[in-house]
């Protein structure tokens, strides 16, 4: 098994991602033309077939979501791309909005036509609002070449897309309160039910994932020789876009195949722990996911086999090493003093349990019981 792959991340480098014209050079919105001649259902059996769970962390078979999302009665409704990306050590869809940016805009047309929604909302954080200018030049173009706006490419849909950027908080990356915010409300989560998928943005059926799932869509109606299938392991096909960082020699982004070992992304695809020093721990999936030990490196990266180790499903995607010189206690107390900051303070379990948490830490490192 190769330690990485180019599936998603195909066109990186082959076109420039300012230039609409440029990306029809290299096939772009070939796969929206072929989506236009199936149903909505169809296009979600492809996904199921796949094996596609959504890359935003909680892992939902995306093509059930679609066929759901399909079914939910409504003379409209809207699909959400969740740019907010505000797990700490997690970039790679950052990575994607510059690389290739019409990538996304493809995969969340082909995902209001397989849903039957009007409207498309790409909800960017406010973190990176230099990407701003790159994705409103890009939804013009799209715009003026006939991909965005009335009957597009004469199939009857009418579909538009907006651009909407957070304020920076963290619970918005939670899809309720993503469509509050988006309404101009205060980002704070919504009661269940009613859900998402009934009554989202602006009180409509709606359709939200990342913006990785959403790039995955052109490729896969395209791969008709198998290829995103034929990566990964049987139970957990395909390819996952991951971010490494902290105390390696080479952070960065990288696409790999499912079933490959933790220890295999930190020691070859990252280069190993700078200096080469003694490994303390590696935090999977951002600051919510779970601790692997040294003793857990060789647990392979699928969905399955975290489980199994009792490690963090895969989460965001996000891998952060620490080595030696940093105390478990320190790590802790610095990744509480971040949700103690980002609680919306709605809930309060969430208000008051965070504040006691940070507190007993505080205990811990000062050495009282």
């Amino acid at each position: 098994m190769g330690k990485t792959v180019t599936f998603l991340t195909r066109n990186f480098g082959k076109y420039d991602p300012s230039s609409l014209t440029a990306y029809e050079s290299i096939g772009g919105f070939t796969a929206l033309r072929k989506a236009l001649g199936l149903d909505g259902y169809a296009i979600a059996d492809i996904l199921a077939e796949n094996g596609v769970q959504g890359r935003g962390g909680a892992a939902y078979d995306m093509g059930k979501k679609w066929r759901q999302a399909r079914d939910v009665p409504g003379d409209h409704k809207c699909v959400v791309c969740n740019a907010d990306e505000g797990e700490p050590g997690t970039f790679k869809d950052r990575t994607l909005l510059s690389g290739d940016p019409f990538q996304l805009l493809e995969g969340m047309i082909i995902a209001g036509w397989s849903v039957g929604a009007d409207n498309g909302y790409l909800y960017l954080r406010e973190e990176y609002a230099h990407l701003r200018p790159l994705l409103r030049s890009a939804i013009r173009q799209c715009e003026e070449a006939g991909y965005l706006g009335e009957n597009i490419l004469d199939s009857g849909l009418n579909y538009r897309i907006h651009l909407y950027s957070g304020a920076g908080a963290y619970v918005c990356g939670e899809g309720s309160a993503l469509s509050e915010s988006i309404e101009g409300k205060s980002g704070r989560p919504r009661m269940k039910p009613p859900f998402i998928k009934q009554c989202g943005v602006f009180h409509l059926p709606t359709c939200v994932n990342n913006v990785e799932s959403l790039s995955l869509v052109p490729g896969l109606l395209l791969d008709e020789e198998g290829f995103y299938k034929r990566q990964g392991t049987p139970d957990c096909p395909g390819t996952k876009l991951i971010s490494v960082c902290g105390n390696v020699k080479r952070p960065g982004v990288f696409e790999i195949p499912f079933g490959i070992t933790i220890r295999e992304i930190i020691y070859d695809l990252a280069g190993g722990i700078e200096g080469d020093r003694a490994l303390r721990l590696v935090q999977l999936g951002g600051a919510s996911g779970r601790i692997c030990s040294p003793a857990q490196l060789d647990t392979p990266y699928t969905y399955q086999c975290m489980r199994r180790a009792d490690l963090t499903p895969i989460g965001s995607g996000a891998v952060l090493v620490v080595d030696e010189r940093t105390s478990v206690i320190g790590f802790l107390r610095m990744t509480q003093e971040f949700f103690s900051h980002e609680s919306c303070g709605q809930c309060t379990p969430c208000r008051e349990g965070n504040r006691h948490i940070s507190l007993l830490l505080e205990k811990v490192a000062q050495g009282i019981h």
